[in-house]
């Protein structure tokens, strides 16, 4: 496996708006869904994750950029790759497009690897870091 990770999901009728137009935050849950499955690929499911190296990865920063608007039973497909694997953060990117390869929107977020207990920072476990090295980009 080598980055980008990809997805494909439809928009649906509680993602759009009155104008029929995918609202802004429903982006969140193309993003969710990507991020899980690139960790699922990498056999490192978040239930896993969490207990296997006792932390949590709250998402510290959204950032997006809206292209183009996408509109009700379109198929988005959402590339997710990691952009940065920091000492105690990891940043993904995401790319989602339309058909035909028209760009909707691109995204990135910040986790931050947390102790579950004290919710201050920790090191990314270097298993983890090596499961999702492939998708650096």
């Amino acid at each position: 496996m080598t980055a980008p990770f990809s997805i494909d999901e439809y928009v649906r009728w509680g993602d759009i708006d009155a104008a029929g137009v995918i609202c802004y935050g429903a982006y969140m849950r193309f993003i969710e869904i990507a991020e899980t499955e690139l960790f699922r690929a990498v056999g490192m499911p978040y239930g896993e994750v969490f207990n296997r190296f006792d932390c949590w990865l709250p998402r510290v920063r959204l950032c997006c950029e809206f292209r183009a608007p996408a509109r009700l039973d379109e198929r988005l497909s959402v590339q997710v790759f990691v952009k940065r694997l920091g000492t105690t953060s990891m940043t993904l990117g995401f790319r989602i497009s339309k058909a035909g390869g028209v760009r909707a929107a691109d995204c990135e977020l910040v986790l931050v690897c947390v102790d579950r207990a004290a919710f201050s920072p920790k090191p990314v476990p270097q298993e983890l870091r090596a499961a999702l090295t492939p998708f650096l980009e």
